[in-house]
Parts: structure tokens; C-alpha cells; sequence
């Protein structure tokens, strides 16, 4: 009887096993016939050496000798992201002494810019006579490349939104302030349904809890949506079953965790396909989301690729992603 007993449980354990593997496999899919989705980070900007860098550096101070006229979250260098071939533009958000957002970067201005504080303690007029180009150096301060070429290069949101009207935006809240996502959902809520389903939104838990409130039918994204999503998945995955936190939404991936998710890559993403998620691979940065920037960045990707790529550099990543896929 014991003996029985143990082999139907070794068969129910193989059966399980089986079933696992079977339903998680990518080897027996027929990879998606399309090319990758390619998300501009701050549009075509300057990249800098990421070695050593920590929350308080001026990244503006250590760029790569210019390659390229453009300074990140300005509408030039969105036009220039498209224009290479980006499917969406992510740009950063700050509001305004006046009640407005300003499309920048850095949490305080000293860094890129000729004026010191925030951007809460200007207006948007105020904001617009600054320099961003200002401290950008790739030599250690010796020179200043693009000091006086940004003058008035800082964009509103209401820019952005009307500069591109038909385009995919991913707007990063860089506080977490309830407040601003508030006032976002405002502003964002006058949008017409067509546009705010080409509109994603992600930062701090507060400010994205407090905008899903208002507009329950934006995608949104951030740590705790994350967490939400994927921790359930990681448990329950294996049977092909997508938690309800998983739906509609964007995932933000290391390339490095990547493949402990069930179904890594192709069932993986077609089962968030399914499911009205973005999954958007990133590079591992030393602790900080890095970009596919380089055709070596590439080789980390799996074969026949369909999710979305982060990249700062759209304009070396298109070409490459384009002959790869014809």
C-alpha cells in the first residue's frame, strides 16, 4: 500500500512538474512579429558615466563628450526621439509657483541650470529666462558646451501635451507628494478619453495613489503597483493566471530579474499583452535604471524580443533595433 501510495505521488509531482514547465516555456511559442517597443528616457539627451553615482551627484558635470545638440526634456530633443524612431517619450515633471508643470529633471536647479531652489519657488515665466544648459560639462568644468544654448529651453507640460498630440508620453511625478497628483489629475482629466489612453504616468506611491483616485482609468505605475503586481505573479504565475494588479498597468524590469518570471519572455508578455500591461525592460545601473544604449546593451536581450526597451540613446537603438527585425 505505501508502495502505492509513493508512486502516485511521484507521478502527481512529475505531472505537476511537467505542467509547469510546459506553461512557462517559451521554447514551444511562436515569438510575437513585432519589433520591440522603444521608450525614449527624457527624449535624446546627454548620456554621463554612471561609475559612482549616488542621489546627490550633478550628472550634468559628467556627460560624454556630445555626440548629438540635445538637452533631455526639452521639445527639440522629444521631436528629435521621435523622429529616430521612439514609440514613446518619458519626460519629468515639477510643478510651478504658479500652478503649473515644468518639464525638468533634477529635484533642484543648481545642477543644469544658472539659478539655485526649485522649480516650486518660480513661475513658469521665471523658469523659461533660466539657462538649462548651463552647467553641462564633459571635461571636468574646463569647458561648458552648451552654456547659453538653453536659454528658454524649459517646457511646460501644456507644451509637451500640445506639441504632441498623438503621440505615447510616459510623465514621471518626481515627488511623492499627494498634492501633484492631484493637481496632474486636473490638469490631465481636461485631456479627451482618445489622448489619456496614449498618456502613462509613474512616480512616488502618494502622488500616483492620489491621481488614480481621480482618473481610475489612467495607466499608472509605481513602486507599490509593482510590488502589487509582481509579488502575486511570482507566486501564482506558473498556472498562467495574471493577478487583477497586474492588469493595466506598466512594468519597469531589470534585465537582470527578468527571467525569474514565470514565462520569461514570451509567455510573459503576451499573458500582460493579454492583460492591458506594458512590460518595459531595463539595465542594471549600479542600483539605478540604466538604458539600452549600445549594440552590446542589446545583446542582454532575449531572442525575438517583443516587449518595450528603455533607452537613452533612440538614436543609435532605432537603426540597430530596425535591422535586427527585417
Amino acid at each position: 500500500m505505501k508502495r502505492l501510495f509513493k508512486k502516485k505521488r511521484f507521478w502527481v509531482v512529475l505531472g505537476l512538474i511537467v505542467f509547469v514547465y510546459f506553461n512557462n516555456s517559451s521554447l514551444f511559442t511562436n515569438p510575437p512579429a513585432q519589433k520591440p517597443m522603444l521608450l525614449a528616457h527624457r527624449g535624446l539627451g546627454q548620456t554621463f558615466d554612471m561609475t559612482g553615482l549616488t542621489n546627490d551627484t550633478c550628472t550634468a558635470e559628467r556627460i560624454h563628450p556630445p555626440e548629438h545638440p540635445y538637452l533631455e526634456n526639452t521639445l527639440p530633443s522629444m521631436r528629435a526621439a521621435f523622429a529616430a524612431g521612439a514609440d514613446m517619450v518619458e519626460l519629468d515633471v515639477h510643478p510651478t509657483k504658479d500652478g503649473q508643470f515644468a518639464v525638468f529633471h533634477d529635484w533642484t536647479l543648481d545642477c543644469r541650470t544658472n539659478a539655485t531652489g526649485v522649480t516650486r519657488e518660480y513661475t513658469l515665466s521665471e523658469l523659461k529666462k533660466l539657462d538649462i544648459g548651463y552647467g553641462y560639462a564633459a571635461d571636468g568644468g574646463k569647458t561648458f558646451p552648451f552654456r547659453g544654448k538653453g536659454v528658454g529651453l524649459m517646457p511646460s507640460l501644456d507644451e509637451v501635451l500640445a506639441a504632441f498630440p498623438k503621440q505615447e508620453l510616459l510623465i514621471h511625478v518626481k515627488s511623492n507628494d499627494p498634492a501633484e497628483g492631484t493637481q496632474l489629475a486636473r490638469r490631465l482629466a481636461a485631456l479627451p478619453a482618445d489622448r489619456l489612453s496614449r498618456i502613462t504616468v509613474y512616480g512616488g506611491d502618494e502622488p500616483i495613489a492620489a491621481l488614480e483616485r481621480q482618473l481610475p482609468h489612467l495607466r499608472t505605475m509605481s513602486k507599490a503597483s509593482l510590488k502589487k503586481c509582481l509579488l502575486p505573479y511570482m507566486a501564482i504565475g506558473w498556472t498562467g493566471i495574471v493577478p487583477d494588479a497586474c492588469k493595466h498597468t506598466q512594468l519597469h524590469i531589470p534585465d537582470y530579474a527578468a527571467s525569474w518570471l514565470w514565462g520569461w519572455p514570451h509567455r510573459f508578455l503576451a499573458r500582460m499583452n493579454e492583460a492591458g500591461t506594458r512590460t518595459i525592460l531595463v539595465r542594471d545601473g549600479g542600483g539605478f535604471s540604466a538604458g539600452f544604449d549600445t549594440a552590446e546593451d542589446l545583446n542582454h536581450l532575449p531572442e525575438n524580443y517583443a516587449g518595450g526597451i528603455w533607452t537613452n540613446r533612440i538614436d543609435r537603438i532605432a537603426p540597430l533595433i530596425q535591422r535586427r527585425t527585417q
